[in-house]
């Protein structure tokens, strides 16, 4: 028997809710409250204020959240969670551009501190769940919990969430995976909260205007060294200003003139190199996936179909995954995919449900 998560009446059990001052997480701490939970909302603290005032970690976003809990009579605070954050997001950015790799922090946030570190706190506080304002749904099928996509395909956040655990899931709540966006703002609207229109965040919260290279030129504590643009026979054809300054798939900003259009194909950290190639040369039907989290069962020991998604915006595609050993699995597509990109997580799905997912390497 499947049981639908998040739509308990009438109990009074406690949960703890990340609010980041936006329509979704406010909208969020109503519903909870509608179904009968006590909700606590708390916003993390988690880099030094931005210089955006309507940024995650601004005072406006502090206000915006305390008026919604003020509103609704529920308790709210804040927590500084700046160190661990610096640790396991922003220096895993770094580090990854730093070695050739494109990262993904919001994966990195929620796997350590949205269900890990909030989870910890709630433990401390004997409070049974946490919840974010997250589109995704959590369902339970006898003693197993899976992680299914929201009904708003458009706003679907499942792909950022492939990392929670099995107890993650049973302690967590996703009040808002069973409406449309448009529904969250009417309901916003419909009760007062200054946040209704409030636009959605479309960039990296910690770095200013979506300039990562500057921010990773600020932050880091290497220097970008110069090397050579090459071909696949491994003529040199120009020269780039540091690894860090590209990603898988760019074209623009390379500073070089030919004949044809140049994409960057490959970044070897080694050898300082940077592989030059057609658009045709971005195309790949394979890839290999490690530090994988699975959902739908405990390991893969056989072979599986499902679809499979390379990056946040990318479609899904058919492919067939094949396991390696207990670490990693190699996936196949049926049809090649265009820059596939070391760093960027590969999600798992069959139908509407997240098997699993890993790391690109």
């Amino acid at each position: 028997m499947i049981i639908r998560r998040g739509m308990k009446k009438g109990n009074k059990k406690k949960v703890l809710l990340g609010m980041s001052g936006g329509v979704d997480s406010s909208v969020a701490a109503y519903l909870l409250q509608k179904q009968g939970y006590e909700v606590i909302g708390v916003t993390l603290k988690l880099h030094e204020d931005s210089q955006n005032e309507d940024g995650c970690c601004s005072i406006n976003a502090v206000e915006d959240a305390r008026r919604v809990a003020n509103k609704l009579g529920i308790a709210y605070y804040v927590l500084n969670m700046k160190e661990l954050f610096r640790k396991y997001v922003i220096d895993y950015f770094i580090n990854e551009y730093e070695s050739g790799r494109t990262p993904n922090p919001c994966i990195a946030c929620n796997k350590y501190i949205k269900f890990g570190a909030l989870l910890d706190k709630a433990n401390s506080l004997n409070i049974e769940y946490i919840a974010t304002g997250h589109y995704a749904k959590i369902e339970k099928n006898d003693s197993r919990y899976f992680l299914r996509k929201a009904v708003d395909k458009t706003k679907d956040q499942s792909y950022v969430l492939y990392n929670l655990t099995q107890e993650q899931l049973s302690r967590t709540l996703f009040p808002l995976g069973g409406f449309t966006k448009k529904e969250i703002r009417n309901i916003a609207k419909d009760n007062g909260f200054q946040v209704a229109s409030k636009p959605d965040s479309q960039e990296i919260c910690f770095v200013e205007d979506n300039n990562y290279k500057g921010f990773i030129r600020d932050n880091s504590k290497k220097v970008p060294i110069p090397g050579e643009f090459i071909t696949d026979d491994g003529t040199v054809i120009g020269y780039h200003k540091g690894i860090t300054n590209y990603t898988i798939g760019q074209r623009r900003g390379l500073g070089i003139v030919t004949g044809t259009p140049m994409f960057v194909v490959d970044i070897n950290e080694e050898s300082n190199q940077i592989l030059l190639g057609t658009e045709n040369d971005l195309l790949s039907k394979e890839l290999v996936v490690t530090n994988l989290n699975w959902i739908f069962m405990e390991n893969l020991n056989n072979e599986l179909e499902a679809n499979v998604k390379i990056r946040y915006r990318a479609k899904e595609s058919k492919a067939k995954l094949i396991p390696i050993d207990n670490k990693s699995v190699k996936v196949v597509f049926e049809i090649p995919q265009r820059a596939i990109t070391k760093g960027q997580a590969a999600v798992f799905y069959k139908n509407a449900f997240v098997v699993g997912g890993g790391v690109i390497c």
